[in-house]
């Protein structure tokens, strides 16, 4: 995440209120837990090895 290093404090606080003007402080409990699932999933997706499946001739 190297995008995240370059902002300077500026534009995480407007990259906050952006959030917070889109989805209002009562969503965004649930946007929070959303994402977090969703990159919980990700990760566990990225380290599950693939199951090869057998071809039937």
């Amino acid at each position: 995440m190297g995008f995240i290093q370059n902002l300077g404090p500026l534009q995480l606080v407007l990259i906050v209120v952006v959030i917070l003007v889109l989805f209002g402080v009562g969503k965004l409990p649930q946007v929070g837990k959303g994402v977090g699932q969703a990159i919980n999933e990700f990760k566990t997706a990225i380290n599950k090895p693939e199951k090869k499946e057998e071809k039937e001739d």
